[in-house]
């Protein structure tokens, strides 16, 4: 269990490590290709130390790897812009966000697809302004109105993933809490249900409602997300949050225990077209 940035290194290192095992060569030999001590080549590959963007173009050139998408999302993983046409527009609220809180956002600009169990809140990615307004407020205390203004713009801007190109491929379970929960009064919800359901027209989002009368549920311990990697399947990343920071689980078992999970969420939640069902009735009134 790690924190974002270390991560991001180890599995960039993992990842080189591979990539340098197919091209044939030793660590040796790949610092003579790029002129660097066998020591530095060691300690990218451990995580041990950060490592520049164009330091890991250097490597990829040396092992021969051509694939755009990988070298991309690589270059991302060190720091670098690009992969899935997404900018690291984040950058500019450096002042604002906390450093966990760019790692998520970092992760989720370059991941393919996103599976989330929400228990209490809408997702980030779906929600409306107001409602994106509502929750800041209520879970940060003593925000200033610029700095309530600038998370707001963060949380909005975030949805561009959405519509990128590939747009990132979201499945989401919501607890039926999520939908009862009035957040910011009864206009801001019914917009926020509306919202939903347009969101879940589009083909790119996955968006499952598990009822209260399915009971108890392997989901009850609370939220998670699973990132995951269109070309390797090793960069998956579990995200758990918690009050003051974000937790990443990236051992094979841990994400496989967390797909599982997410898997029998679906079994148990309502299909998409049922819940579409579920939230106009809730909206409705019922």
């Amino acid at each position: 269990m790690q924190h974002g940035p270390a991560v991001r290194r180890r599995k960039l290192g993992a990842e080189l490590r591979t990539l340098r095992g197919r091209a044939g060569l030793t660590s040796g030999e790949a610092a003579r290709l790029v002129g660097w001590h066998q020591s530095k080549v060691s300690r990218i590959e451990t995580g041990a130390s950060g490592v520049k963007p164009a330091d890991v173009r250097s490597l990829l050139d040396a092992y021969g790897v051509d694939d755009a998408q990988l070298r991309d999302l690589l270059l991302a993983l060190a720091g670098s812009c690009g992969g899935h046409g997404r900018d690291h527009w984040w950058h500019a609220y450096k002042g604002v966000l906390p450093p966990t809180y760019r790692d998520f956002i970092s992760l989720e600009s370059q991941a393919g697809a996103m599976r989330t169990l929400e228990t209490s809140v809408v997702p980030g990615l779906l929600q409306t302004p107001e409602y994106a307004r509502a929750v800041t407020r209520a879970a940060v205390e003593g925000l200033t109105e610029d700095r309530l203004d600038a998370l707001v713009e963060v949380r909005l801007a975030r949805q561009v993933v959405l519509r990128s190109h590939p747009p990132l491929v979201l499945s989401a379970v919501l607890d039926e809490a999520v939908l009862r929960r009035e957040v910011g009064g009864p206009e801001v919800m019914a917009r926020q249900l509306e919202r939903l359901m347009e969101a879940a027209r589009l083909p790119q989002v996955r968006l499952q409602v598990l009822p209260f009368a399915a009971g108890a549920h392997i989901g009850v311990t609370g939220p998670f997300v699973i990132f995951s990697f269109s070309r390797t399947s090793d960069l998956d990343v579990v995200v758990l949050d918690h009050l003051t920071s974000s937790l990443y689980l990236e051992r094979k078992e841990d994400v496989e225990a967390y797909t599982e999970a997410f898997n029998a969420l679906q079994f148990h939640a309502l299909s998409p077209e049922d819940s579409l069902d579920y939230i106009a009735a809730i909206g409705d009134g019922a």
